[in-house]
């Protein structure tokens, strides 16, 4: 079995609701050390307008900062960083921000980097819908290009007709084979990055 990793998860916009502690537990049952962060301090939402409602009230640099005292005690580890959707946004951040950083894994969410970002070949993973509204195709594409050119080594990969948030088996967006499939890549990449 490929070593352990130390895995920072952050959530959606819906805040740390039971799909979170779920997916953290499958990661564990794989062998790995998951921390899941509550960047709202314990509000939740039941519609993506509620969550993206507490987001905008909370404000971008609070999340990242909450974010960052959240990873700082582990990042001597050299952690994975991983999240859903505002959470992959989250997790990016942070993860073109350490040094020591192992890997990145990208559920449903990407962020725009800064022009002078560098990573030393940094493993990054994503799993999107396709169509996803949220990560349309140029969007991705000119990420992608990004990511490349600061050092990251990307893969991508896409389920088509899934919703947006489809590992999410508490919202309509699921879709349990899609769910499934991307699961099975994504321990796959973080066995990888352990052995690394």
């Amino acid at each position: 079995m490929a070593s352990s990793t130390t895995i920072v998860l952050f959530h959606s916009a819906y805040g740390l609701r039971p799909a979170v502690h779920a997916a953290a537990e499958r990661l564990r049952a794989a062998g790995h050390e998951v921390h899941v962060p509550d960047l709202y301090e314990g509000r939740t939402a039941d519609t993506v307008e509620d969550g993206m409602a507490i987001k905008d009230e909370i404000g971008h640099e609070e999340l990242l900062r909450r974010a960052i005292v959240a990873a700082a005690p582990l990042s001597d580890r050299g952690l994975v960083y991983a999240g859903f959707s505002l959470g992959g946004s989250v997790a990016q951040n942070l993860a073109l921000g350490d040094e020591k950083a192992r890997g990145l894994l990208l559920l449903h969410g990407t962020s725009d980097l800064a022009e002078d970002a560098a990573v030393d070949e940094l493993p990054v993973q994503l799993h999107v819908a396709d169509p996803d509204p949220f990560e349309p195709h140029d969007w991705l594409n000119a990420w992608y290009l990004r990511m490349r050119r600061a050092g990251a080594e990307v893969e991508v990969h896409r389920y088509a007709g899934a919703g947006h948030l489809f590992t999410d088996p508490e919202l309509p967006d699921h879709d349990a084979e899609a769910a499934e499939a991307a699961w099975r890549v994504a321990l796959a990449f973080l066995d990888e990055v352990g052995a690394a």
